[in-house]
């Protein structure tokens, strides 16, 4: 039941297509009534809930399709290829994203591993950088007691921290708590990785400059990093770099303007680079997709 009462309350704060944030920090809720096809994008470290329909993430050519039976962590900021390409009017697109703050989950993460008496997990493979998970009646609880603030802003104000830490802590509990925790706690080292990239998206970052960010030898760092997010590092910082300047171009960027911003030196290779991973050129691409783009 609890799954119906928090659709019903997204459905009465969103009657129509869009995004909207809350007043909830970091919560949004969106609804998509057309196809939109996977365009680049760069997921920020959330958690992805839908109470209708399905949504589709690709990460290095594997395909993650959710819907109202799983949801999606995504642990770290990741340069993907999202879209909608099932919605339409009688089965929309409904969901809500919530951000993860890393100062929090860390904490948490901390006061898990302190709590269980500092056991960690088996070594083994790392977790997956997209991570499904079932809605199981913790995540579903805590999801239910947060957007149920929306309608009294008092409560809000008072409770809202509370209640976003009960639904972090119910992530961690859940099945996609071995990605989060490898993600936020003690061996965090390649998140931390991609948060730094990140800020300096625009300087020439190679990878040493990363491998020395985190203490680790070049070999080290180079495999524990595709084992992270199953790409090479410069694979990694190539997406991130093409995704980001899509998205300055969807926003209406000029191509020369968004090459530049994420550390292109010439527009020309950037435009050879964007069309092999896309298919089109940069203004092509700007042209045919710009309206879907935003709500990737």
């Amino acid at each position: 039941m609890s799954k119906e009462q928090i659709k019903e309350l997204v459905e009465r704060h969103l009657p129509k297509a869009g995004l909207v944030h809350t007043a909830l920090r970091g919560v949004q809720l969106f609804r998509v009534t057309e196809a939109m096809p996977c365009v680049p994008a760069v997921y920020e470290p959330t958690v992805n809930a839908i109470l209708s329909g399905t949504k589709e993430a690709v990460l290095d050519q594997k395909h993650h399709v959710y819907g109202v039976d799983k949801y999606l962590l995504c642990p770290m900021t990741l340069p993907v290829q999202a879209g909608t390409p099932q919605a339409n009017e009688e089965v929309p697109l409904l969901g809500v994203m919530i951000s993860l703050q890393p100062r929090m989950m860390r904490e948490l993460t901390m006061e898990i591993e302190t709590g269980t008496s500092g056991a960690r997990q088996p070594h083994g493979a790392a977790p997956s950088a997209l991570t499904l998970a079932s809605w199981d009646r913790g995540f579903t609880q805590a999801l239910l007691r947060l957007l149920e603030l929306l309608d009294n802003p008092l409560d809000l104000e008072v409770l809202g921290s509370g209640r976003l830490r009960e639904l972090y802590y119910a992530v961690l509990k859940g099945e996609a708590g071995a990605a989060a925790k490898h993600a936020f706690g003690v061996g965090n080292e390649i998140a931390r990785t991609i948060d730094y990239l990140s800020n300096h998206l625009a300087e020439q970052v190679t990878i040493d400059d990363m491998a020395d960010h985190v203490g680790m030898s070049r070999a080290v760092f180079h495999r524990r990093f595709k084992e992270a997010t199953t790409m090479s590092p410069i694979q990694f910082v190539k997406s991130m770099r093409l995704n980001n300047a899509a998205m300055r171009i969807a926003e209406g960027k000029s191509v020369s303007e968004a090459a530049w911003d994420v550390g292109y030196q010439s527009t020309s290779q950037f435009s050879r680079e964007f069309k092999r991973a896309y298919g089109q050129s940069p203004r092509q691409w700007s042209h045919d997709l710009k309206p879907t783009a935003a709500l990737a």
